[in-house]
């Protein structure tokens, strides 16, 4: 059965471009991806979403999401899509070797966080462990958190943690940052951060019951591996766009992340539209993402009804 629309990935994106387009009588159908939810689904407490003022756990909010869009029509599979056509209409999209078609596609396919691959990384995530200063920092006040890293991003984390924790420790892998100029001043001159350089981070040292105490780390030139106490790891390597299904066949930029026409959702497909993070690497935020999920849904409407 050919669909009007098919959105692919969630979160608080892939959800709202849900909502939208089924109130507006599309019936989507909606492919959730490897980490249902999105992003959200790996933050304990959300304090920065409109109208809840006491904060709401991640997971929370995106099954909140998902039962709104679904009320209204939207049909939401765990399920990761496999493979695209993009090159004629109606699109096709493959989940394994089930094969379903559409008139349109919508992209929220989101981001993540680079991580540096460590066991405890994973397991203390939403525990200590975060890869989102501006989610995440106001549960570090008076606390000394360590931030790894050494571009832009990272300054930028550091100095806005800055605002809750007392002490901010970068921990970086050479002898000098790659951030810009202006970047690296602001940091150098804000009292309450420093810097070791030259290290690796190995460990980090924690439980989910009572949150990080502690990284292992070490030292690139003299081998040498030592402690560093913390209440919190914020990981600010980047984040790399999950557009692997899409290469070589929407526009993207020197990141990878699709770009979007004149102020729209709108790619250089006709009739495929791209929302949320796996579309901006600025803002990266859960009320965002949800903003562009909406336009999506509208543009898609819009184009539905002109073709």
């Amino acid at each position: 059965m050919n669909r009007k629309v098919i959105i692919i990935g969630s979160g608080p994106a892939g959800l709202t471009a849900a909502l939208y387009s089924a109130r507006a009588n599309l019936k989507p159908l909606v492919f959730e991806g490897n980490q249902p939810g999105g992003q959200l689904t790996i933050t304990t407490d959300v304090e920065n979403y409109p109208g809840f003022p006491d904060g709401i756990l991640g997971p929370e909010l995106m099954d909140l999401f998902r039962k709104q869009a679904q009320r209204f029509g939207a049909e939401c599979y765990f399920k990761h899509v496999t493979k695209v056509d993009l090159t004629k209409k109606p699109f096709k999209v493959w989940v394994g070797s089930d094969e379903y078609s559409s008139d349109a596609i919508i992209i929220a396919t989101g981001a993540s966080a680079k991580m540096l691959g460590l066991k405890n990384e994973k397991e203390l995530m939403g525990f200590g462990v975060s890869a989102c200063a501006t989610c995440d920092g106001f549960f570090f006040k008076e606390k000394k958190v360590i931030v790894v890293g050494g571009g832009d991003s990272a300054m930028e984390e550091a100095n806005y943690l800055t605002k809750f924790a007392s002490e901010v420790v970068i921990v970086h892998r050479r002898d000098s940052f790659r951030a810009s100029k202006v970047m690296i001043d602001r940091v150098s001159k804000n009292p309450k951060v420093k810097v070791i350089w030259d290290v690796v981070m190995r460990d980090i040292i924690g439980s989910k019951e009572k949150g990080v105490n502690a990284v292992v780390l070490e030292n690139l030139k003299n081998k040498m591996i030592f402690e560093e106490a913390c209440d919190g790891v914020f990981m600010a390597i980047g984040h790399k766009p999950n557009t692997d299904l899409f290469k070589g066949v929407i526009d993207s930029d020197s990141l990878g992340y699709l770009k979007t026409i004149n102020s729209s959702t709108a790619t250089n497909i006709d009739g495929v539209f791209a929302c949320g993070d796996v579309q901006d690497n600025v803002y990266r935020q859960a009320i965002t993402a949800a903003g562009s999920g909406c336009m999506s849904a509208i543009d898609v409407e819009r184009f539905l009804e002109e073709t």
